[in-house]
């Protein structure tokens, strides 16, 4: 769980400092006020992994030189700064020492489910929004995941290069496919685990949530086949006339089907977004198992879409152990007796519900 939270020039915040309860809060606020930019300093400082931008440099405040976060995540004080430009970038602390490497700071770290109203383009959206789900969950899950994800990205980008090339140099092509094979069978590999994973608590939680026979199954797709080596070898001819990369994990997929039809083109909306809380809800209960932790749930701005038999639905199959950090517009939804503490958000300042400022 996370108890403090200071954040020093990050996205509306000049500054702020907060203790959070065991249990978790809940931010109330209208939208752009800043509820959701806590939930993503939490996830940075827990995960260094912004949902909402892959790029650190726009979490800074505009016209600052850079962003702080700092807390108390898992019984370890923990600290992230980022500047960008020359003679900056990304310094880490745990403790009060300082860490040379992601995977240091991550190996020990916390473990994060964050629900929005963008997961319902898990079901609808295009295929890198669920590999990037998929990524996140292997992530936490192995140390050594982000490794071969980057190994295998930076050679897939060399590779798009020389397949460009006027004149195609295929000595260099094949270094960079041996690359891929190496580390897409690694990436492939965990992803193909973590959906088998997933499969049994995912369905579950679609038939809870749902109140209905509605069978959810989960089935990842990779791209060229399960052999790497044979998929690069056969996709040749159509990757020089193409002048791309085209099989490998990057266009790998995660079917969803309902009562086996398609998830995205055959049911409806309030189907789709059951199925977006029975993955995430899936992937609490997997990093939970695998991971040895319980994660910290931040849910931001989400009952707002869900009727009330969905919301309730919701809030039982959370687990009650778990630490909760919600934001709404409202709580007329939120029942009473939850034991939430209420805080109360309004241009980048946070207020206790008792009045107390933070």
């Amino acid at each position: 769980m996370i108890t403090e939270l200071r954040l020093q020039n990050f996205r509306c915040f000049s500054h702020l400092s907060l203790e959070l309860p065991e249990t978790g809060a809940v931010f109330v606020g209208q939208n752009a006020q800043g509820k959701t930019s806590i939930l993503e300093a939490i996830c940075v400082l827990t995960r260094l992994h912004s949902p909402r931008s892959h790029r650190m440099g726009r979490l800074i405040k505009v016209e600052q030189p850079m962003f702080g976060i700092a807390g108390e995540v898992f019984h370890s004080e923990r600290q992230v700064r980022y500047a960008p430009g020359k003679g900056g970038g990304i310094a880490l602390t745990v403790e009060g020492e300082t860490v040379s490497t992601s995977k240091e700071y991550l190996q020990d770290g916390g473990l994060i489910v964050w629900m929005g109203n963008e997961d319902l383009e898990l079901v609808r959206g295009s295929g890198e929004v669920r590999r990037h789900y998929l990524d996140f969950i292997c992530g936490q899950m192995s140390v050594n995941y982000r490794r071969a994800l980057f190994r295998y990205r930076r050679a897939l980008k060399a590779r798009n290069l020389l397949l460009k090339d006027r004149v195609l140099r295929k000595a260099e092509i094949d270094a960079y496919t041996k690359i891929l094979v190496t580390e897409g069978t690694s990436v492939q590999a965990s992803r193909e685990g973590v959906v088998l994973g997933l499969v049994d608590p995912a369905a579950h939680s679609q038939a809870v949530i749902s109140g209905r026979d509605e069978r959810l199954v989960l089935e990842y797709v990779p791209s060229g086949g399960q052999l790497l080596a044979d998929a690069y070898e056969q996709a040749w001819d159509a990757e020089v006339r193409q002048r791309q990369t085209i099989v490998g994990p990057h266009r790998d997929d995660l079917k969803m089907s309902i009562n086996g039809l398609s998830a995205s083109e055959y049911a409806s909306e309030g189907q789709q977004r059951t199925a977006a809380l029975a993955l995430k809800l899936a992937q609490g209960q997997l990093l939970q198992l695998r991971g040895g932790k319980m994660p910290i749930y931040l849910l931001d701005d989400i009952f707002g879409e869900l009727d009330a038999s969905r919301r309730n639905a919701l809030m039982e199959l959370l687990p009650r152990d778990a630490q909760k950090i919600i934001t709404t517009t409202t709580i007329d939804w939120l029942e009473k007796g939850r034991g939430f503490p209420m805080f109360s958000v309004s241009d980048a300042t946070v207020a206790r519900a008792d009045g107390d400022h933070d």
